[in-house]
């Protein structure tokens, strides 16, 4: 299982999941252009003192990371569209991508995905936090796989 945040723009949120990927020893893909800094302190901040233990590759643009996950199944969230995230069959190997907290993936990228997920809210609310999604989501995933941190397979 991996993680993608594409074009991320709020530091917290990525600190927040970077901290989730530590704990799960998930790699994290961060998609340029970022919106913000990597060495920025609210994310340094939201990351504590986990960053060492991320697994973090940053990529200059969506196709240089699209070209080397030739062959992954790459699964795209969507706040609309796509199957509920907890009826979807996972796979060991899938990459679970995000987009931008104010706009979503772009058509363009949704497009080029192997399939699409989505996290069911009341119509009250547009859509969860990326952090709060990126944790739901990964944490079901590896649940469906038979992989949690710390259990004994």
């Amino acid at each position: 299982m991996e993680l993608v945040l594409f074009e991320p723009e709020i530091p917290p949120n990525t600190g927040n999941i970077a901290r989730l990927c530590a704990a799960t020893q998930t790699r994290l893909h961060l998609i340029e252009p970022l919106g913000f800094s990597i060495d920025d302190r609210q994310l340094k901040r939201a990351g504590l003192d986990y960053w060492p233990s991320v697994p973090l590759a940053v990529w200059p643009d969506w196709e240089s990371f699209r070209r080397l996950m030739q062959g992954r199944r790459l699964v795209g969230t969507s706040s609309r569209t796509g199957d509920t995230y907890c009826r979807f069959p996972w796979q060991p190997r899938d990459v679970i991508v995000l987009g931008p907290e104010t706009r979503g993936l772009p058509a363009a990228v949704q497009a080029e995905l192997s399939a699409m997920v989505r996290i069911p809210v009341y119509d009250t609310v547009r859509s969860l936090n990326l952090s709060t999604a990126a944790g739901v989501l990964l944490y079901e995933a590896l649940r469906q796989t038979a992989w949690m941190p710390g259990e004994i397979l």
